[in-house]
């Protein structure tokens, strides 16, 4: 039986005051290798759905949110009615909507869903068996992971909404070692299809690396001029992203809340829409039809959260959106629920991120690296937690490979150090930004893997203490 079919049995057997479903259906083919050897590899197939009850009452509108895998008429009407109690017993939501009704678009509901299987990673393997051979005979290891997923999703309404979107989505993560695990070195990449990824280009990066780590200099903690590569530039406007809600910037409770002296909230209700936050031209914006980094043009949401995303927005229409141009603040995410109590237009949250400078296509990290006199090269980053909502102070972990540079080249691998930055504040100190690029963030590409970023260079980037992690 066709998902869309128990998508329709779903809305048929609603008795709620409205109902939305959500399907997703997704195959996925993975590749994990260890030592230069494969050590498994796996093929899956998995079907759920999610269903939204909402019942109108004096307080408000309540809705009960179920998801569970399903694959019977009998599984979706247990579905139907454990989302129905949920809703029942629940108060009023306070980011409930109308349900979005229907509008014209061009998806064809009825296709097959689209699938994936281990054959799209034939030519990946082959190239990966090659590496290992030419690793082992220089004595040095390659670990990793690589999947491929194709996830089918589909949005239904009682109001007659009818909306699907294929998402394609790859990632490869590889760590290359040294036969002592002395030295260490990471790359990641994503892709949809992996016709683009050149496992020989990797294993070659992964080598240069490993040569710049055949000198090991230790530093102290301190303030290091620092080439930010893309990924790492990915991790942490990811995390910008992730935040940007006006509901919280006007509730006076993130980064972008209107300021006071002490860079604060400055408890007006206001935000910094319009503040200048880099001296750069930047544009970081969201675009479903960028090439290589398309996603779902409109909302597929299974879990309200915070004031990013509402249930209550599943199908609604996800255009491309500024949040900073020219260097500032333009747009923060908006639900429609906020939007409508605020008297502003809904910004949904988009699948993807993208970070440019608008003047030119600025230079690649090896133009950085030969124009530095001397300062840090940090290509990877780990365990980033948020210390401080309200200046978006974050804290982590390097790893896998910090450089120092002299004179333009490469001198050495660094020790690690934990790290306190804001991603808002790196902004408005960087000194050069580089050309933009697709990269994968290392600690959160699971969650927000499509995402092209240029490198920066920051003049005085906090190491703010030695690590010992390895």
């Amino acid at each position: 039986m066709q998902i869309q079919e128990l998508i329709e049995q779903a809305v048929a057997a609603s008795t709620a005051d409205g109902c939305i479903v959500v399907g997703d259906e997704s195959t996925q083919a993975n590749l994990r290798w260890a030592g230069n050897n494969l050590t498994t590899n796996g093929q899956m197939h998995s079907r759920s759905l999610t269903i939204v009850s909402t019942f109108d009452g004096a307080d408000g509108t309540s809705a009960g949110v179920v998801t569970r895998a399903v694959s019977t008429a009998d599984e979706v009407l247990e579905l139907v009615r454990a989302s129905e109690q949920a809703g029942r017993g629940a108060g009023p939501s306070d980011d409930a909507a109308p349900i979005v009704a229907n509008y014209q678009h061009g998806d064809d509901w009825s296709a097959e869903p689209a699938r994936t299987d281990i054959d799209v990673l034939a030519d990946f393997a082959g190239g990966l068996g090659a590496e290992f051979g030419r690793w082992r005979e220089n004595d040095r290891l390659l670990f990793g992971y690589a999947e491929h997923t194709m996830s089918a999703q589909f949005v239904a309404t009682s109001t007659g909404l009818r909306r699907r979107f294929d998402q394609p989505n790859g990632t490869v993560w590889v760590n290359g070692k040294s036969a002592d695990f002395a030295r260490s070195g990471f790359v990641g990449q994503h892709t949809t299809d992996f016709s683009d990824v050149d496992v020989a280009a990797i294993g070659a990066e992964l080598d240069r690396r490993l040569d710049w780590a055949a000198k090991r200099i230790d530093l102290p903690a301190g303030r290091y001029e620092t080439i930010m590569p893309p990924s790492t530039v990915a991790d942490l406007m990811v995390y910008a992203y992730w935040t940007a809600s006006a509901r919280d910037a006007e509730e006076g409770r993130n980064v972008y809340a209107a300021r006071s002296d002490s860079a604060g909230s400055d408890g007006s209700g206001g935000t910094r829409i319009g503040e200048a936050l880099s001296p750069h031209p930047l544009h970081l914006y969201s675009d479903p039809g960028y090439q290589g980094l398309q996603c779902a043009p409109f909302e597929v949401i299974t879990d309200t959260l915070g004031g990013l995303r509402s249930v209550f927005d599943n199908g609604a229409p996800v255009p491309a959106g500024d949040w900073i141009s020219d260097g500032r603040l333009r747009d923060l995410i908006r639900t429609r629920a906020w939007a409508a109590k605020t008297g502003a237009e809904p910004r949904p949250f988009a699948g993807n991120l993208i970070l440019e400078n608008s003047t030119d296509g600025g230079p690649t990290v090896q133009e950085m690296v030969a124009a530095t006199e001397r300062g840090l090269l940090l290509t990877c980053l780990w365990y980033i937690r948020e210390v401080d909502p309200q200046t978006l102070l974050l804290t982590g972990l390097t790893r896998d490979g910090v450089y120092l540079v002299e004179n333009g080249e490469v001198v050495g691998a660094v020790n690690n150090f934990r790290f306190n930055e804001s991603p808002v504040d790196l902004l408005s100190r960087a000194t050069e930004v580089g050309r933009t690029e697709r990269a994968l963030s290392r600690e959160w590409g699971e969650y927000l893997s499509r995402t092209a970023m240029p490198a920066l260079r920051i003049p005085d980037f906090n190491m703010s203490t030695v690590s010992q992690a390895s």
